[in-house]
Parts: C-alpha cells; structure tokens; sequence
C-alpha cells in the first residue's frame, strides 16, 4: 500500500466550513478517499475516459473505478504509473487536501457512511452522485454531526463511565496491574537526569521538566477545575502556589509530564480519559518508586516477613496511597503475591478499586465497583471507627471467597477521609507484618443480612418514624459534561493561558 509517503498525510479533520465529523475512520480510509478523488479529478481535467485511463495503465476499469471510490488504495509502483498517465507527480496525488469543496464534501459523506452512526441506524450506504446538490450532502453531514453529537452526549453519563471503569479494571486483571513498557519510560527519563538511587527530590523532578522542554510557574489563579495546567505551546507547566497537605508536591508535575512523555491527545471518550488517567498515575507512581529499586526493597522485606506500606512509604518518601498503588503493580508480576487495593470514602463508597486475588468486590448491574458500597464489617470500613489513627490497621475478613488480611490507613482530602487498604489471601499473608493481628471480622455480603439491613429490633422502633433528609451528591443529578476533559471548564483554561502567556 501507500505507506512510503503517509507520514506527510494528516486526517482531514472537517471536510466542509463548520460541518464537524464524528468518528473518524482508519487513516488508510481517509487516504483512500482523498487520493481517489485527487485522481478522479486529474482525470476528468486531463478528458480521460475511466476505460481510458485504465487502459494506459494496463489494468482493468473495474480496478481503477475501486481507486476512485476510495475502496482499494494502489501500491506505490501503480500509483506512479497513474501519475505519470495523467501527467502529474505521485507527490502530488497523495497531497492530504481535496480537489475541490466539491470533492470535499463528497468525501464527508462518503466516511460518514462508513463510521458507527449509519451502522448503528441500519442505514445502507449510497452513492453519492454528481446529481446531488451541494445543499443535499451539507443537510446530510448536518445531520450526521447532530445524531452522532447526541450519541456521545447521551454517552456521556454515569453509566458509561462507570462501564468504561469496569472494562479497564479487567484489563488491568488480566495483566496483574503491570505495565512493562511505561515502567521502562520512567526508567529513561530517570536515567536521562542522573538518578542514581534514593528518593526521587523536588529539585530531580523540576530537572525532568527541564529535560522535556518545559518550566514550572506558581500561581494563585490556577482554574478550580485543574490540578495542573500545561502550554504545550510556550513549554510552561503552571501549578496552584498553595499545595494540599495530603497530597505530594512533586506528583501534579509528574502527571502533567506523563501525559507529555505518553504521547495523550484529546480523549474521545470516557474510556479514553480513564485510560489516561490510569497510564498518567502509574508513570507517575513508577518514576517516585523506580522498578528496579521498588522491587530490590520489597524482595527483602519478602524474605524477611515484614512487608509493610508505611515502611515502603518512608523508604522513598511518597504518600501512603502512592506507596500502596505501587505496592499493587509490582505485587503479582514481581513478588508472586495476588492482592487487591481499595480506596474507600468515608460514606462506605468505593473511589477506586483493583483486584487478582479472587476477593469479591460488590458491583452493579454493569460490573462497576467504583461508586459502590463497601461492606461495613470489611477493613475498609472498620478502620473508621479506630481512634488510632497513627498506626496501620489489620484485619482478617471471613468472606464467601475465603479469608483475606488487609492493612488500612486513613488519609484526609478536601472531599472528606477515605481509607487506603491492601489486602492478600490468607495463605500469602505470611509476607507481611501486622499478620500477628487479633482483628477478624466476617462479611455474608451481598447478602443483605450481612450489613445493609438495620437489625430487627431497630427497625421495629424506627421504621414509621424516622425520615432523614439525604444529601444528595452534586454529581447525582448534575449531567456529566460532555466537553473533551470530564468536569473542567474550558473556557476558564483558555483564559487562563491567554492571561498567563509570555508576551512578545
């Protein structure tokens, strides 16, 4: 096929003024489609024949008709063979641009037919001929645009993000939560500022940046939408002056360099923007705790019993949640230990969640767990009610699918506490410490009988009398947004840009 020259071909973003496209097509169609039209064109300028044509280029006009079309893109040896029988250059042909606004619009329509939206509708596609007014393919496009745009909006709701959420978490199963090939991009750019060992500083980070073409600014207006806000632009990365206390200064730097260093471009969807949320966190995780000097501690401390998220914590000097996520990827792929982590609200609500190790999470009709309730008699929720909240919790839990030991912690966010727990199947708690513990609960659920039914003698009292007044969360009733990054404000970014842009 034509791959000689597609690196100098772009996909044609919008074929008319103003008519947006939804769902492009593989770059080899659009290609197709543009070079069949740039020789069509060529042709009928140059008063060929299609059998003509075909003819000087000894194949047969059925052949030259599927070029046309844009159903069979020609080798390069054949195209130059076209070029030079109608008296132009293969350069030429293969520029990425349309002929014509006609040729344009033709071309539109053409890929529309071929996108999800007519599939979906049933529609069977159709030829666009030269009897079709210009007026005729805009109103189709229109159309198109407006079915496909009420698509993704009607995408664009809890469901579908919690769907996405569960396809990702069976991914990530599947691979035991490891990514080879984004733990050797932190090992290259740790390698490339001079990281020789020990915990990654602030300073290390900022030279990152500066290795990758950008400077930190501090600044007190940063949009309340963001964490971070990067001009790839002016190769500035700007972040708010005041940090949250639970979080680590040097990671809203780290992920807005891993979205840099991963290549990301705008999500089309929400199963785009969870992928890279989770690719950016675990770059990010990997550069704090490098591979090679993660998995040497923790070996030890396997061969020692006495693996511990706080001391992994301490050792490189990352918070307790970043310990443990870390804890998670090499845990399996590394250490031969199944394990499963949960970040869990105060409310009982899980925030995220990962799992190998056989526990049973609840989860909705869709298979989600994220934004479902934890059982109350589980680590995740015990930890709560410990006045102690300096040392870890342990705790073994009896549940339908055996019996696991968890280690919890508490963190503070702006949203409230949350827990942080780790937990492994009791016949691989011998690793850890805390395995001594004296904590043991059971949990029946889903059964309801477990923790979600209020005892009898309660409900006998209270059932007719009670009616409490739900704080409804803002994002129950709220429409997710539908713009490319879910819950910012675009228009607040690219105020914030113009005013912060270096003039002259």
């Amino acid at each position: 096929m034509v791959t000689a020259d597609r690196a100098r071909s772009t996909t044609l973003a919008a074929a008319y003024g103003g008519v947006g496209l939804a769902a492009e097509p593989a770059p080899d169609e659009v290609d197709a489609l543009t070079l069949g039209r740039r020789i069509r064109d060529r042709r009928l300028a140059a008063g060929l024949t299609l059998g003509e044509l075909a003819a000087a280029i000894d194949r047969a006009p059925s052949q030259v008709s599927a070029i046309e079309n844009g159903k069979r893109e020609p080798r390069l040896s054949m195209l130059r063979t076209i070029a030079l029988a109608l008296g132009t250059s293969a350069d030429e042909l293969l520029r990425p641009d349309p002929p014509s606004e006609r040729a344009a619009l033709e071309i539109a329509v053409e890929r529309a037919q071929r996108g999800p939206v007519f599939a979906a509708l049933g529609l069977e596609p159709f030829r666009v001929a030269k009897t079709m007014s210009d007026q005729t393919l805009q109103t189709i496009l229109a159309l198109h645009h407006e079915i496909d745009r009420l698509h993704r909006e009607r995408a664009a709701t809890p469901e579908e993000a919690r769907r996405a959420n569960a396809q990702l978490r069976a991914e990530m199963r599947a691979r035991d939560n490891f990514y080879p090939e984004l733990e050797a991009k932190a090992a290259e750019l740790l390698e490339a500022v001079g990281h020789s060992g020990g915990p990654v500083s602030h300073q290390l980070v900022a030279d990152m940046a500066s290795h990758l073409g950008y400077s930190l600014h501090y600044v007190g207006d940063l949009p309340h939408s963001t964490r971070s806000v990067t001009d790839k632009r002016n190769g500035r990365i700007y972040l708010p002056t005041q940090q949250s206390p639970s979080r680590d200064s040097r990671s809203p730097i780290l992920q807005a360099l891993a979205s840099h260093l991963l290549g990301h471009e705008e999500p089309a969807s929400y199963g785009d923007f969870l992928r890279q949320r989770i690719e950016t966190n675990y770059l990010t995780a990997a550069i704090l705790l490098p591979e090679q000097a993660a998995v040497r501690y923790l070996s030890e401390a396997k061969n020692l019993r006495r693996i511990s998220m706080e001391e992994l914590r301490d050792h490189f000097a990352v918070s307790y949640e970043t310990a443990a996520h870390r804890f998670t990827n090499l845990a399996t792929a590394r250490l031969d230990i199944p394990v499963h982590f949960m970040k869990v609200h105060e409310s009982g609500t899980i925030i995220k969640a990962y799992e190998n190790d056989a526990v049973r999470f609840p989860s909705d009709a869709l298979g989600a767990v994220e934004g479902t309730t934890v059982c109350r008699n589980w680590t995740a929720r015990t930890v709560f009610d410990i006045e102690d909240r300096f040392s870890p919790w342990y705790q073994y839990t009896d549940t339908s699918t055996g019996t696991f030991w968890c280690t919890s912690r508490i963190e503070k966010a702006k949203e409230g506490e949350y827990s942080v727990s780790v937990g492994v199947p009791f016949e691989h708690v011998k690793w850890f410490r805390g395995r001594e513990t004296p904590h043991r609960a059971v949990s029946t659920c889903p059964d309801e009988s477990c923790c979600r039914r209020a005892p009898a003698t309660l409900s006998e009292k209270w059932a007719d009398a009670s009616w409490p007044a739900a704080r409804t969360p803002t994002s129950l009733l709220a429409a997710l947004p539908t713009g490319t990054f879910p819950g910012v404000d675009q228009t607040e970014v690219y105020q914030f840009l113009e005013a912060h842009a270096p003039r002259g």
